[in-house]
């Protein structure tokens, strides 16, 4: 889990995560926006606190509701119990006129809806496509009924719809229709129509009417030109599903063992920012803490039993290998154990560990690496090292993947090659095939147990690089060409970067760098957006 040097910080040189901002105040995170998410966060409760009658304020995070995980091999109950609230709640709206016939006047505008039969028409037709698309794409969205708006009172009235996204089908209707329809504290999504049904008024007049109002500099707030599709539902689906992804990070519990870091001292503003741009509810734990858990775990026999069922049911998995004591595993699900109890008791599925390059060894006579990758393959967020540069991607990533992600470190890209490195690769990448793996020690203490997980070549993935700050991410996509093994972090990978490699040296930014499968390049850039996060994509 070593990042090429110790970490000398001890737990007594941790920076103060309230000495000062790095959000950028209202140039990073608007305060509409802000607001708009403290009231998401405030409308659902968690189970728990439902059943024990508490109020919304004592979660200041997203939802965190029951999800169904796979039953381990010890044919224990499913562990994972809490998870994000699962639905982006989406309310579609079309806006139409219609017109009455005057002799010798220009009576009709653009667009084809022109009678209350067509009305009807086109409100099935949107509830059909929302349907296919919410079915094809496999999101995780609710659709509210089509709202009819032709004025400005059906349009107020739309504006107040307890939803997360607002989306409008512009076909007709006027100016200060749109702009009533507009609440710049939440985000909306205009879909126009060119060739997939009667076409739109404002397909013509969106961009020089209501965006800019009539001039050359944008005006309208809430909206921008990334908010706006023509025809392809395929193109309202990954918005729809960075919205989701966004929707599940702000406001994430996570657990932070040793309290909240952020890597290098450029980043000790890190735990502040995430707090306040990711509205992350980070609930510190001492290794104090820690170890009587620990102790109590190593004295219950039936914890004990249960640890060295999951550690034979590991091992003997397909494409396992063990080069390391088989008591460092055994000390690993034992540490997994302790970890899950810990996140059931602040009802999250999140967690960090800061001093895991040292302070966590003697602690639980192991090291986190196989914790956090076993973690990760059973649905939890599960990072090393504490850092808050960096975790918000992870999470963010996850939540519009849906897989488990791999924080790793970088190195310098060179004839279009980078090697990523770390020793949490979780093995179930993809969700569902656990990759061949050897578990090894911990690279830079040759002790504990670090899986080196081997990613299938030609696998495509996404790479995101936080810079410190969390004002402008760089990310890049690339494919899997090498699993090597270097006298480096122990899960180890050679990618080829796709796009322009040369670049990327100059734009990288931060420290620790996100990886998930696929290509997930677009729906971060547009999450991110609305947070006020710049994104340069080296692979554009």
């Amino acid at each position: 889990m070593g990042d090429g040097q110790a970490n000398t910080q001890g737990p007594d040189d941790r920076h103060d995560p309230q000495d000062g901002c790095g959000c950028g105040g209202g140039d990073g995170c608007s305060e509409g926006l802000r607001a708009f998410y403290e009231r998401a966060a405030e409308a659902f409760v968690s189970r728990r606190h439902v059943m024990l009658g508490m109020g919304a304020a004592a979660l200041s995070g997203w939802a965190l509701g029951r999800r169904e995980a796979r039953a381990q091999e010890t044919q224990e109950p499913d562990r994972l119990r809490f998870a994000p609230a699962n639905e982006l709640v989406v309310q579609p709206v079309l806006t139409y006129d219609l017109p009455v016939h005057k002799p010798l006047h220009s009576w009709r505008q653009w667009g084809g809806l022109m009678t209350g039969a067509d009305v009807d028409q086109e409100v099935a037709r949107i509830e059909k496509e929302l349907r296919e698309c919410i079915a094809t794409h496999k999101l995780a969205v609710k659709m509210l009924p089509v709202a009819r708006v032709h004025d400005v009172a059906t349009a107020e009235h739309a504006r107040k719809s307890d939803c997360d996204v607002m989306l409008i089908y512009a076909s007709g209707s006027w100016q200060p229709v749109l702009e009533a329809l507009i609440d710049p504290d939440r985000p909306n999504l205009f879909f126009l129509r060119h060739e997939s049904g009667p076409i739109s008024l404002w397909y013509e007049i969106l961009h020089p009417h209501f965006l800019r109002k009539a001039s050359d500099e944008f005006k309208q707030p809430g909206v921008d030109v990334q908010d706006v599709i023509v025809d392809s539902t395929d193109e309202l689906a990954w918005r729809l599903r960075a919205l989701t992804g966004l929707r599940r990070t702000l406001g994430q519990r996570i657990v932070a063992i040793g309290g909240a870091g952020g890597w290098g001292s450029a980043g000790e503003l890190a735990p502040r920012i995430a707090r306040e741009k990711w509205q992350l509810d980070i609930r510190d734990v001492s290794y104090e803490d820690l170890g009587r858990r620990i102790a109590s775990a190593r004295n219950d026999p039936r914890t004990v039993r249960a640890a060295e069922a999951e550690t034979d049911a590991y091992l003997a998995g397909a494409g396992v290998a063990l080069r390391t004591e088989r008591a460092y595993v055994e000390n690993g699900f034992l540490l997994t154990r302790v970890f899950r109890d810990l996140m059931d008791e602040h009802e999250t599925r999140a967690i960090t560990v800061h001093y895991c390059m040292g302070t966590i060894m003697p602690v639980s006579q192991t090291t986190a690496c196989l914790t956090l990758s076993v973690l990760n393959d059973e649905g939890y967020l599960a990072f090393c090292e504490s850092d808050f540069v960096v975790i918000p991607s992870g999470i963010l990533m996850e939540g519009i993947l849906g897989t488990p992600v791999f924080l790793n470190n970088p190195t310098w890209p060179h004839r279009g090659v980078i090697t990523l490195a770390h020793c949490t690769a979780p093995r179930r990448m993809d969700g569902r095939k656990d990759e061949p793996v050897g578990i090894h020690t911990h690279f830079e203490s040759d002790y504990g147990a670090a899986p080196k997980v081997e990613l299938p070549i030609g696998q495509r993935v996404t790479m995101v690089a936080p810079d410190f700050g969390c004002q402008s991410w760089v990310g890049c996509t690339g494919r899997v060409i090498g699993n090597p093994f270097h006298p480096i972090c122990r899960s180890q990978i050679d990618v080829a970067i796709d796009g322009d490699w040369q670049r990327l040296i100059t734009e990288m930014r931060g420290f620790h760098w996100m990886l998930g499968y696929g290509d997930c390049r677009r729906e971060i850039g547009y999450a991110i957006k609305h947070l006020g996060i710049g994104w340069q994509d080296v692979s554009a």
